[in-house]
């Protein structure tokens, strides 16, 4: 009878003393730092780590923790360093690359770089779902849904209750917007500056706009009512006299004019108001020229009121414009049910900080599906009323979506939304009943269900309105796309793997180690010379065949046995680099086992 050899996973010393805090060890620091930042104290754990990193400098794994307390702290160029350190004590460190892609990504013009890091972390480590979901979230701020989308679904492949993945997987399905739109990550300035440049822009063109809009129609006034048209001209070309400081002072606080017309390219929304300004602020003064001629032909009098329309309707058409467009970008029943199945997730580390994410996201949503129900209800109800009342009768499926979106979602953190709900319901419903009655004649019970309807639907607005208002007035997230966020969870704290000293012991004293590999005609063995550095890493010399295939696939296994008892096997499968004339091993998994004796052989 043969005796299998035991195996086990050796991560770490895995005492579990905690004592006195003098007593401790680099990895106990490094176990409580994680604690703390679990719980919500990154000071704290800023100073576990630190002292992690005194008692064992080469330990990756605290400055891994260092990096993350700077950036839960808000302190994201001093988190940069700390990442970039553990990169180099350990190249391989799948965990290591991710750190230092998700501080990258929060650097200016250096987008490129995270994305590099993020990808060779997957690389290193393709059984892992978060490496694919920081390519996700970089595509997602990137405005590239459709890649953010597919990275996402694959991350969820691997790990389908990662709440992050379902979370921004919901935003590439509604085609979310960042909060810089007009900013590229890849850009080398400060996105506080862009959004200085960005602010300046939209208040110029609010001020210009609602400046002109006034003044047409106090001049308009003036002249149609109290006869005092040359005066009100007078007015007009001081409202263009005021402009031209208002205009000076908002350019000096952009700054960044190079950079203008690519941010007006990325935020549609942006240049849309920019241009509408300057086209209201063109349109007043040949207004005003127009209007201030001795003797103006009778053809002329239709461009003068055209001109006076755009003035003062410009503003209201972009806001009614962009109303309806927010509303139907994207999928948001999909992404409904994405950030349900977030909410639903109980065993991941960040569940409870995921699913408060999705629970805002979700009102959010809800809300965007209750003003496509409303947008397609209103024209239905006016065309049925102008043309066939029986047609009001296909308004009772359009509410279908919004409350079966409403009902699966089980959203109770929002006390407007059931309201709204019921009215759209009822104004669908009304209106149905009023379009069959005046069909049969039914001329009192018709009127009163068209009143009904139309009033419910009149009453949705004021619904909006007022949680709208309500959000405005508390600081919180309105029902509109822009209170949309990102889930966006601590990446890269996982537990580095170390060699305790009976491994450390075997590579010192094996006189024959093995380097297995991969290669394009499959796996392969070699001999090797290994030694092991004093922050856990393997140094492996070999032969040149094995240096080309881990140039394309970096994960290998090196096996040596304990020659003092000749009972011990020690496999440590990790991440080979080149470096100079040997490559460096990050370890991943180390493994251990017996060989069985000669009496087990028979």
């Amino acid at each position: 009878m043969v005796l299998d050899p035991i195996m086990e996973i050796v991560g770490a010393d895995q005492s579990d003393r905690k004592g006195d805090f003098s007593d401790r060890s680099s990895r106990e620091w490094c176990d409580e730092a994680l604690d703390r930042l679990t719980a919500g104290r990154p000071e704290s754990a800023l100073d576990a780590a630190r002292r992690a990193a005194d008692l064992d400098p080469g330990a990756e794994w605290a400055y891994r923790l260092i990096s993350l307390a700077h950036e839960r702290l808000g302190r994201d160029a001093d988190a940069l360093p700390a990442a970039e350190r553990a990169v180099e004590l350990a190249r391989g460190s799948w965990p290591a690359r991710l750190r230092l892609a998700a501080i990258l990504r929060r650097s200016p013009g250096r987008r490129q770089e995270a994305l590099e890091h993020a990808t060779l972390a997957g690389k290193f480590a393709p059984e892992q779902a978060d490496p694919g979901v920081l390519l996700g979230d970089l595509a997602l701020l990137g405005g590239d849904h459709a890649d953010a989308e597919r990275s996402y679904r694959a991350a969820l492949a691997i790990d389908p209750g990662h709440p992050q993945a379902r979370v921004n997987l919901g935003l590439s399905l509604l085609r979310w917007d960042r909060p810089r739109p007009h900013h590229d990550p890849s850009w080398p300035v400060d996105p506080r500056e862009t959004g200085r440049a960005r602010r300046a822009l939209e208040v110029w063109s609010r001020q210009a706009r609602l400046l002109v809009a006034v003044a047409t129609l106090a001049i308009a006034g003036a002249a149609l009512l109290l006869d005092r048209g040359v005066q009100a001209q007078f007015g007009g070309l001081a409202v263009l006299v005021l402009l031209a400081p208002l205009t000076v002072r908002q350019a000096r606080r952009v700054g960044l004019w190079p950079y203008v017309p690519a941010m007006l390219r990325r935020d549609p929304w942006l240049g849309a108001a920019v241009v509408s300004a300057v086209v209201s602020v063109v349109s007043f003064a040949v207004w005003l020229l127009l209007g201030a001629m001795p003797s103006t032909p009778s053809a002329l009098d239709p461009v003068w009121a055209g001109l006076a329309g755009i003035v003062v309707l410009a503003w209201p058409a972009l806001a009614a414009v962009r109303a309806p467009a927010e509303a139907w970008r994207g999928r948001p029943l999909l992404a409904l049910a994405e950030t349900a199945r977030a909410r639903e997730a109980r065993e991941h580390a960040h569940a409870a900080q995921a699913g408060r994410t999705a629970r805002r996201n979700t009102g959010v949503i809800l809300w965007i599906l209750l003003g496509r129900t409303w947008s397609v209800l209103v024209p239905l109800v006016g065309g049925a009323l102008a043309v066939e009342p029986r047609a009001a009768v296909a308004a009772l499926a359009v509410p279908y979506p919004m409350v079966r979106g409403y009902l699966r979602a089980r959203h109770r953190d929002d006390r407007w939304l059931p309201a709204a709900t019921a009215l759209v319901v009822l104004a669908a419903a009304a209106c149905a009943a009023g379009g069959l009655l005046r069909a049969w004649q039914v001329e009192p019970a018709a009127t009163w269900a068209w009143r009904v309807g139309l009033g419910a639907l009149a009453a949705v607005v004021a619904v909006f309105g007022a949680r709208a208002a309500r959000a405005w007035w508390r600081g919180g997230p309105g029902p509109w796309r822009t209170s949309l966020i990102m889930c966006d969870l601590p990446m890269g704290a996982e537990p580095s793997i170390a060699l305790n000293p009976e491994v450390r012991q075997t590579f010192s004293y094996a006189r024959s180690i093995v380097l297995s590999y991969a290669d394009s005609l499959g796996p392969r063995v070699a001999g090797a010379v290994a030694s092991v550095t004093s922050s856990g890493e393997l140094r492996v010399i070999t032969e040149l065949n094995a240096w080309d295939a881990v140039e394309t696939d970096p994960r290998v296994a090196v096996f040596a046995a304990d020659p003092l008892q000749r009972r011990f096997w020690v496999e440590v499968r990790g991440i080979a680099l080149p470096d100079s004339d040997v490559l460096r091993v990050t370890p991943k998994q180390v493994l251990v086992g017996e060989f069985p004796g000669r009496h087990q052989r028979s």
